[in-house]
C-alpha cells in the first residue's frame, strides 16, 4: 500500500504546542483565592490543563457542572486568564526550531484545539505564532469540537493538504480519535499534559513521541518509507 508524504504538521494546542500550564495554574488559584479557597500545588493541576476550563473548575472546586456556581466560577477562570494568558506560556522546549524545520523542508503546519478562539488567537499573536500557522482551527470554529473529525477535516482543507497527508500531533485521547476519525495519520506528545490514568499505547495512534524533536525523524522514517515502496 502506498504511504502517503507528509505535507501538513497539525498540533494541539495546550500540553503540544504550548505549555499553556504555568498561567492557566495561576489563573485558576487567583480564583480560588478569591473564594476563600486555599491555592493547590502546580503539579496537581498540570496534568488537567489539556481538559480545558471545566476540568480545571471541577479540580479546584470539587464540584459538578450542574451546580449553579460552576458557569460563573468556569467564565471567571478564563476571564482572568484570559488578562494574563501569555505571562509564563513559552513553546515546550524544541518546538520553536521543530517549526523552523518544517518550513524550512517546504512543509506547512498548523493548530487544530479545543480553547475558544477569543484565547486562542491572542495567545498565538502574543508569540509571533499566529501568522505563521497555515491554519488555526479553535473549539467554536465550527459547531462540532474534537473528537469530532470535522475540526480536523477544516483543517486540512485551509492547510490545503488532503486528510491523508496531514499528521496530528495532542496529547489527549479525544486528539488521537480526532485525528484518526479524519483519515490523519496521529502522534501522541508524551510530553504534554498525561494524566497518570492515562495509556496512549491504548490510543491506536500512529506512534509515540518523547520530545518535539522526534518528530524529525518520525518525518524522515514517513519519506522512507515512500520512496521505498513507489
Amino acid at each position: 500500500m502506498s504511504v502517503a508524504t507528509t505535507r501538513t504538521i497539525l498540533f494541539d494546542l495546550d500540553g503540544t504546542l504550548l505549555d499553556t500550564a504555568p498561567d492557566l495554574a495561576d489563573a485558576l488559584n487567583t480564583v480560588l483565592l478569591e473564594n476563600q479557597r486555599p491555592p493547590l500545588p502546580y503539579e496537581s493541576i498540570r496534568p488537567v490543563v489539556s481538559h480545558g476550563g471545566i476540568a480545571l473548575i471541577k479540580l479546584g472546586f470539587d464540584m459538578d457542572s450542574s451546580d449553579p456556581a460552576f458557569a460563573p466560577l468556569r467564565q471567571r477562570l478564563l476571564d482572568v486568564y484570559r488578562d494574563n494568558i501569555s505571562r509564563h506560556t513559552q513553546p515546550f522546549p524544541g518546538i520553536s526550531e521543530l517549526l523552523d524545520n518544517i518550513e524550512q523542508r517546504g512543509l506547512n503546519w498548523g493548530v487544530v484545539t479545543n480553547k475558544p478562539g477569543w484565547l486562542t488567537e491572542p495567545l498565538l499573536k502574543d508569540l509571533g505564532l499566529f501568522d505563521r500557522a497555515a491554519c488555526v482551527v479553535s473549539g467554536d470554529t465550527l459547531d462540532e469540537s474534537k473528537p469530532h473529525p470535522a475540526p480536523m477535516l477544516h483543517a486540512s482543507e485551509l492547510a490545503n493538504s488532503p486528510p491523508q497527508q496531514c499528521v496530528y500531533i495532542g496529547d489527549a485521547q479525544r486528539d488521537i480519535e480526532a485525528g484518526n476519525n479524519a483519515g490523519m495519520q496521529t502522534l501522541v506528545a508524551l510530553f504534554g499534559y498525561l494524566q497518570d490514568g492515562d495509556e496512549p499505547h491504548t490510543w491506536n495512534a500512529s506512534s509515540m513521541i518523547e520530545h518535539p524533536r522526534d518528530l524529525l525523524a518520525w518525518l524522515d522514517t514517513q519519506l522512507s518509507d515512500h520512496d521505498i515502496i513507489n
